[in-house]
């Protein structure tokens, strides 16, 4: 049985590179990236929850304005 570690690979623009081997500079994007990427997953599910609070209201306001009478147009 042979144990093989899995190196990091990036892949990107359809390549793929051995992440170890690439310079100081260009680990450092790719982990910017990758706390970029993690940031907009986080504000994506926040907007999702923010987006169905207001679903929810704009119900609730519907269902109460039917027993108020609307200004005639």
């Amino acid at each position: 049985m042979t144990d093989e570690t899995q190196q990091p690979i990036l892949t990107f623009e359809g390549k793929r590179y051995d992440l170890n081997t690439l310079p100081e500079e260009l680990k450092e994007l790719v982990r910017g990236m990758q706390v970029a990427d993690a940031q907009l997953r986080l504000h994506e599910d926040t907007l999702k929850v923010l987006a169905v609070g207001r679903q929810t209201m704009a119900m609730q306001l519907n269902e109460r304005l039917q027993s108020v009478d609307a200004l005639p147009d």
